[in-house]
């Protein structure tokens, strides 16, 4: 007897039906998976035979061939082993067909029988409405996560025997939880606790009213880590879309723990310098998100930017650009979203010490040149913000009154997002940093004093028609902060004074 269930493959972030087709004949027993096939799918026959007999089931003592189809696509992971169980009792009249249809299955199955946790499922669940299928039967682990989608059933599995006797029976399914996370405890860390640095809280304030990148220079201990690990504070929080958005990435990731739901913190990810090029882009044989990917709608910190090595950082390219990674491989070709802020923050030379005015810089003409080098010029072109952090005075430290708590400036921050918002509500809503330059050429053109002073700092300094176009991004975050209608020159002056990267060798030759 042949029998026919709906599973998934992941693609990417995105899933693929497979169907699983079982087929109970006579002959030697035997049980034979096809359909291209990786290791551990090829072991479900171990785990779905011993979990078919543990809830007390018959199990087939013929040949079983299981197909997944389309046979051309490469199948790995153990989310197979619930639907391949399914579709051997289905064929072997345990039982009936039409429990089985309209739905998509996947699950791991423990040799007990027990449905254990997989990734991908709110991809999964996502294919599920989008065929207009009835619903997906998931493990129960999973089921707050598949319940974010909406517009489709979602059944629990917890045990093999229960979900065979629920089928038979057409009894009702265990509830689903709300699938919204409750709230992370508010964290002990305040914008307030920055003292001093008032033109770096400044333009971190800039970047994250605008979704811009933003590169600190300055000598070890100044606090650049400090106001990267705080700038979440002052970001907006993930709108309904952002969120499923950030939820689906780290599922497909395996990042969501058990019982997860919808995700509602911004990611923050600071990987080490020691980060291969897959790892901070994705990749693999079968690919998977790196960390830009995992920062998406989030925050991406580089600590020590220049430590990383050159053709690491050279990959950063294209996710800046495009807020996507397209990863090819032999088989498949897949995109990642990567809309994310980029935070970097670098010493300005080897050993740290060549702006600074107390110590002096021991690095050599060829060790700088070397260091500078790893930061290509179209690499920072591609960061808005470039912005030096000074070493603060016993004085300062002493006599800097506390700062602004970081609710007040969030509240400046989302009222800037919202004006952005509005102004490109046509445009998909986009932040200034990545709506289309036409766009905000229309939406917020210069008047023509203001755009001839752009253009002569523009030739003054040497700058890029890129950067041309960043500068002007910048300068309309800062119109938004000032609640300004149009772009005035005081926020092209300010724009371009978060455009000076103080090369090491120029500032140790100075």
């Amino acid at each position: 007897m042949l029998a026919k269930v709906l599973s998934a493959a992941l693609a990417g972030v995105d899933a693929r039906p497979v169907e699983v087709e079982c087929d109970v004949s006579g002959g030697f027993p035997s049980f034979d998976t096809v359909g291209l096939p990786e290791l551990s799918v090829r072991e479900a026959r171990v785990r779905v035979r011993s979990a078919i007999r543990h809830a007390e089931l018959p199990f087939p003592k013929t040949r079983v061939i299981v197909n997944l189809a389309p046979a051309d696509l490469r199948k790995e992971g153990t989310c197979y082993d619930l639907p391949v169980a399914l579709a051997v009792l289905a064929a072997s009249g345990v039982l009936p067909h039409e429990s089985l249809q309209g739905w998509v299955v996947i699950g791991e199955l423990a040799l007990t029988g027990s449905v254990r946790c997989v990734p991908g499922v709110l991809a999964v669940a996502e294919m599920a409405r989008n065929l207009g299928l009835r619903g997906i039967l998931c493990p129960a682990g999973n089921a707050r996560e598949a319940q974010t989608v909406g517009g489709i059933e979602v059944r629990p599995c917890v045990d093999l025997g229960e979900v065979v006797d629920l089928l038979r029976e057409s009894r009702e399914w265990p509830a689903v939880p709300d699938a919204t996370v409750p709230p992370p405890p508010r964290t002990a860390l305040c914008w307030s606790d920055v003292r001093g640095h008032a033109l770096a809280k400044r333009a971190m304030e800039v970047a994250a009213a605008g979704g811009h990148n933003i590169v600190m220079v300055g000598t070890p201990g100044t606090g650049k880590t400090m106001l990267a690990r705080r700038l979440p504070l002052i970001l907006p929080p993930l709108e309904p879309d952002e969120a499923i958005e950030v939820t689906k990435v780290h599922s497909v990731a395996g990042l969501l723990g058990s019982g997860s739901g919808l995700l509602r913190q911004r990611p923050f990810r600071a990987p080490h310098h020691t980060a291969s090029a897959a790892a901070l882009v994705g990749g693999g044989s079968q690919p998977k998100p790196g960390e830009v990917s995992l920062a998406h709608n989030g925050v991406l910190f580089l600590d020590e930017l220049a430590e990383f090595p050159r053709i690491v950082l050279e990959t950063l390219r294209q996710p800046l650009e495009d807020g996507a990674v397209t990863v090819t491989r032999a088989r498949q070709t897949v995109r990642f979203p990567a809309r994310f802020m980029l935070i970097a923050a670098l010493n300005p030379c080897p050993c740290g010490h060549a702006t600074s005015q107390v110590h002096r810089c021991t690095c050599s003409s060829v060790a700088l040149e070397r260091y500078r080098a790893r930061l290509s010029g179209p690499l920072l072109d591609r960061i808005d913000i470039q912005i030096q952090v000074p070493t603060l005075t016993p004085a300062m430290l002493r006599h800097s009154p506390p700062g602004e708590t970081s609710d007040l400036v969030q509240a400046r921050v989302c009222r800037a997002r919202d004006k952005a918002r509005e102004r490109h509500a046509h445009h998909g809503a986009a932040p200034n940093a990545t709506v289309p330059m036409p766009v905000l050429r229309q939406t917020s053109p210069l008047a023509g004093p203001v755009h001839d002073l752009l253009l002569r700092a523009i030739e003054n300094f040497g700058l890029s028609p890129r950067a041309h176009d960043r500068i002007w991004r910048v300068a309309r975050t800062i119109a938004d902060l000032d609640c300004a209608m149009d772009i005035g020159g005081e926020h092209i002056a300010e724009a371009l004074q978060y455009r000076h990267f103080d090369e090491p060798a120029r500032a140790t030759a100075a």
